[in-house]
C-alpha cells in the first residue's frame, strides 16, 4: 500500500466534504446543459440525455486531496473524457481545456492529463449518484493529480491554446497538480 499514498499524505475511509462557499443549486436532468467550445471545430451544447447516450466506463481509482487525505479504492462511473474530447473535433492548437463548473469554478488541465486513462466525467460514485455535495449531477474526475483538479458541478468544456489558471490556481494552487511530486501550492 506505500506506493499507492502520495508523500505526507493520511489515508481516510470516509469521503471529506471540501469546496469555496455553498453548493450549487444545480439544473435538473431537463434542464441541465454542457458546453464545448473554444478551439474545436464543432462546438455543441449537450443535454443530459445527450451525455448519458455516450460510452460509459466504471473505474476504481485513489484519490489524493491537496489538504493530505487519500481515499483508496473508490469506484466512479461516467463517460470518459476521451469521448467527449471525440465529439469537439478539437483544433490542432489547442494544448488545453478548461472545465466549467458551476459557481465560477473551473479547472485548468494539459490535453495529456485529460485525455489520460481513467479520467471521465462522474455521475456516480461507489455505486450511488454523485450527491450535490460531491459535485452531482456530474463532476470531472481526474485521478492523476490532486482532487481540486476534479472539478464539481461541471458545466461545460473550453479547449485553449495556452494554459491559464482555474479557479483554485487564481488563488495560489500549483498550474499542474501531482501528488507524487507534491505540486500542492505555487
Amino acid at each position: 500500500m506505500p506506493d499507492r499514498i502520495p508523500p505526507h499524505q493520511t489515508v481516510t475511509s470516509g469521503f471529506p466534504v471540501l469546496h469555496a462557499g455553498s453548493v450549487p443549486r444545480m439544473p435538473g436532468p431537463r434542464d441541465w446543459r454542457f458546453a464545448i467550445r473554444g478551439l474545436v471545430r464543432r462546438p455543441r451544447i449537450l443535454t443530459w440525455e445527450d451525455m448519458l447516450a455516450l460510452p460509459r466506463v466504471r473505474i476504481t481509482a485513489d484519490i489524493h486531496c491537496v489538504t493530505g487525505w487519500s481515499k483508496l479504492d473508490v469506484t466512479w462511473e461516467g463517460v470518459p473524457t476521451r469521448a467527449v474530447h471525440a465529439l469537439a473535433g478539437a483544433d490542432p492548437r489547442a494544448c488545453c481545456v478548461m472545465v466549467h463548473g458551476a459557481n465560477d469554478f473551473s479547472a485548468n488541465l494539459t490535453l495529456e492529463d485529460f485525455l489520460a486513462p481513467g479520467c471521465l466525467f462522474a455521475i456516480a460514485v461507489d455505486g450511488r449518484p454523485l450527491s450535490p455535495e460531491h459535485g452531482g449531477p456530474m463532476r470531472l474526475v481526474v485521478p492523476q493529480l490532486y482532487f481540486w483538479k476534479s472539478a464539481k458541478w461541471v458545466t461545460g468544456l473550453e479547449y485553449l491554446a495556452e494554459e491559464r489558471p482555474g479557479f483554485w490556481e487564481e488563488r495560489g494552487y500549483h498550474l499542474h497538480g501531482d501528488p507524487w511530486k507534491e505540486e500542492r501550492y505555487w
